[in-house]
């Protein structure tokens, strides 16, 4: 690391009660979550054409599925979005910033899929929801005006988890036109340097992840767990961001150069400064979210209109 903590995330840092964590003693898992997204959800709201929820019949249940259209233009292309949260956190609701900024700057529909959480729903019950949500769009894209051979998917933390190992699968990779990944879950074991020097005192916590990946599987060598393990030959283009004090950096990073030895085009930009989560501040870090989520946007719409 180089560079300095962002001061308005120094300040931040400095109410340990924002560390992730597991849950103490005597706090549900229902109260933890009601603090958590509460917090998550404080960021303002871009101004785009519509935010409208479907409901989504598929094999495992109904599914929620939130449609945010930047304009009321038909056949706009599609990312589907995948919230993070550790697999345990996180709704529609407390990523909706990040969503309307997606849809502006790409220029594209973003269709946000509110997945079953862990530990109640463990893998692969996210898995299943993400992909029935891509295989919807295929079939159904028309009848929801959007040009159903233009999708891109998108995820942040954990959804970023869930969006790779999606586009991983190989009965989805042809459909798929971008793979967008914000501060990347990948690495069960923790190995990375960052993950050992980073795991106190910026927010993200290695406690928290190592309970994220409990709670998610008991099985981390599944090569759509484990994802650095994964075989990456034929994925789509790439985009991935990092943070400098984030420590989940480093396994993003490298994930980006083993889709480069896969062949793959992939761009990847560690914003110095910030922590994991900053693109979901933006009433913190204005500056720096806004770039990042530009930077995603712009490349994801480049290449669903190419």
């Amino acid at each position: 690391m180089s560079g300095a903590l962002d001061p308005a995330l120094t300040a931040l840092l400095s109410d340990p009660r924002l560390a992730l964590r597991r849950p103490p003693p005597g706090v549900s898992l229902d109260q933890y979550r009601a603090a958590a997204n509460g917090f998550m959800a404080r960021a303002p709201l871009l101004k785009v054409h519509s935010s409208v929820d479907h409901l989504l019949d598929t094999p495992d249940g109904t599914l929620r599925v939130r449609l945010i259209r930047p304009t009321s233009a038909p056949d706009l292309r599609a990312i589907l979005f995948v919230h993070g949260g550790g697999f345990i956190l996180g709704s529609l609701d407390t990523h909706e910033a990040m969503a309307r900024a997606l849809a502006l700057s790409a220029n594209a529909v973003v269709v946000a899929v509110d997945y079953r959480l862990a530990p109640e729903h463990p893998y692969p019950a996210a898995l299943k929801d993400a992909a029935s949500v891509l295989n919807w769009l295929k079939a159904s894209g028309h009848t929801l005006t959007l040009d159903p051979s233009r999708i891109a998917i998108a995820g942040d933390s954990a959804g970023a988890q869930i969006a790779a190992a999606l586009v991983s699968d190989g009965r989805n990779r042809s459909a798929v036109r971008h793979l967008a990944l914000l501060y990347p879950l990948l690495d069960p074991t923790r190995a990375s340097l960052s993950s050992q020097v980073l795991s106190e005192g910026y927010m993200l916590t290695g406690e928290f992840i190592d309970w994220a990946w409990q709670a998610y599987t008991d099985d981390p060598s599944d090569p759509l767990v484990s994802l650095l393990g994964a075989p990456l030959e034929g994925f789509p283009p790439t985009s991935i961001v990092t943070a400098e004090f984030d420590p989940l950096r480093d396994e993003g990073e490298a994930f980006a150069d083993r889709l480069r030895g896969a062949g793959v085009l992939v761009e990847q930009r560690c914003m110095m400064g910030m922590i994991h989560g900053f693109a979901g501040l933006p009433h913190i870090v204005p500056a720096a979210a806004t770039e990042a989520l530009d930077w995603v946007g712009q490349r994801i719409g480049a290449a669903l209109a190419a």
